[in-house]
């Protein structure tokens, strides 16, 4: 591959699922104003997450990430920020305090407007329009000016993106985050659910740690995760205009930063070895994700990580399976193997929400919860057996009351699915079954730290 790499390099490659923009003139006009518009984030934040997915990479910790399938402009609003950020402050307590690791809060949020499609086009009757691309490229309605690619939607979605960013900086940093509140995160629908209850129960040892840990000197002015907390960004870097004109030289380091958002993935659509999106992606300096699906062989996947990350550093790349719930163990395995062989690190981490998308029989696209559970358990089932770290979990998931996923504590029926079905795309997670999945992604890495401590114990016992 040529080394030489810019942020615009991209345009001499194969570029998949891009908008056709007619008004070049108007597409060049707003890719010049964001040019010049503040960084959403800074390299040094960017810096930081590598850090702790470094750690992740090395078993020392465990990466959440979750958020909206698509974010919207139209349902933007402070409730909604603030209900899914409080959901992964509860998922992560749950998952730290069974798991006794440090877990990374990484959302999918402040940036997540675009969506790769099957087909170009969708038909409904005798009509044919565009497919519905995300906020950022065009509009849900299904008419042809609603559907036609608007590049001045770019705008937009920086200027909510910004705003977006803005208060999740206030509240992981303002005092909403501090673990004294850990009971005033359990959000309202969830009270009176089995998961509530359980929830509750572990707040309440929680607090009983805080005020024992505050009887001995060390309380949120000492130590300040008690307080505070890190809650980074990151959406697909799918609509490459953006991601370039977003795109910075770091001042301390000289080096290119995509200051869209801390964390950027490559989807399994776009995953290709000489794609644009793989040329833009290996010449930024943020940690990356890539995306791999069930037919994604372990050459063409190492070919990616010599590329994505030619100085295996830890941190730098997360690989994201998403196999399906029946495929996790014969897919995932030779992909692990061949990654170990190759001593290459990376982060493994689970998405079991998009191999699992079927339509119900009243023809609603939904997702089973006990087949997202299944992956999530073959994801574990599959580490162990290989006897590598599964480093975290990738979510479709919401603070809001919604009906979008069948199954769960509240057992969503298809019938169900049209009461609350608010997704723009893809169904997501309600907070019930976001909070069924973390506890047992806690039992998961509990086991896991019960079989380390036994092993260190045979160990030192042999020495």
């Amino acid at each position: 591959m040529n080394t030489t790499w810019s942020p615009k390099s991209w345009r001499t490659k194969p570029a998949r699922q891009l908008p056709d923009y007619k008004d070049q003139q108007s597409l060049e006009s707003v890719e010049q104003q964001l040019s010049v518009l503040p960084p959403l984030v800074f390299a040094g934040e960017a810096r930081n997450l590598k850090a702790q997915l470094a750690r992740a990479a090395n078993g020392e910790a465990f990466l959440l990430q979750g958020g909206d399938c698509a974010e919207s402009f139209a349902e933007f609003g402070a409730n909604k920020i603030r209900d899914s950020f409080r959901l992964m402050l509860q998922m992560s307590v749950v998952m730290t305090f069974a798991g006794a690791l440090p877990i990374v809060k990484l959302g999918r949020v402040a940036g997540q407007f675009a969506k790769p499609r099957s087909s170009d086009k969708e038909t409904r009757g005798d009509i044919i329009l565009p497919s519905y691309r995300g906020d950022s490229i065009n509009n849900l309605e299904f008419t042809q000016e609603a559907r036609e690619p608007d590049p001045e939607r770019m705008l937009k979605a920086y200027h909510q993106s910004a705003a977006t960013l803005n208060l999740l900086r206030a509240f992981a940093h303002g005092g909403y985050a501090d673990l004294h509140r850990v009971h005033k995160w359990n959000l309202g629908f969830v009270k009176d659910s089995p998961l509530g209850e359980r929830y509750e129960d572990l707040a309440a040892r929680i607090e009983q740690a805080l005020s024992f840990m505050t009887a001995c000197g060390i309380t949120g002015d000492t130590v300040p995760f008690i307080r505070e907390t890190s809650f980074y960004t990151s959406h697909e870097a799918l609509l490459l205009p953006y991601e370039q004109a977003l795109t910075r030289i770091d001042s301390t380091t000289n080096e290119w930063y995509d200051c869209s958002a801390h964390f950027l993935w490559i989807g399994a659509r776009t995953n290709q070895t000489d794609s644009a999106q793989i040329e833009f992606a290996r010449g930024i300096h943020n940690p990356i994700g890539l995306k791999c699906g069930p037919d994604l062989d372990k050459d063409s996947l190492l070919r990616l990580i010599d590329t994505l990350n030619p100085k295996n550093e830890a941190g730098r790349l997360t690989l994201i399976s998403r196999m399906g719930h029946e495929h996790v163990e014969d897919k995932l395995s030779p992909l692990i193997q061949a990654v170990e062989e190759e001593g290459r690190q990376v982060v493994w981490s689970c998405d079991p929400m998009h191999g699992n998308t079927i339509t119900s029989n009243n023809g609603i696209k939904t997702r089973k919860f006990d087949n997202v559970l299944d992956e999530v358990k073959g994801f574990f089932r599959t580490h162990r057996a290989e006897g590598t770290h599964p480093g975290g979990i990738h979510l479709e998931l919401t603070g809001q009351n919604v009906t979008e996923c069948t199954g769960g504590a509240e057992k969503i029926v298809d019938e169900d699915l049209a009461s609350r079905y608010h997704t723009h795309c893809d169904p997501r997670l309600n907070a019930n079954q976001s909070l069924e999945l973390a506890f047992l992604v806690a039992d998961e890495l509990k086991h896991l730290r019960n079989n380390k401590s036994e092993k260190d114990y045979i160990k030192a016992a042999a020495e």
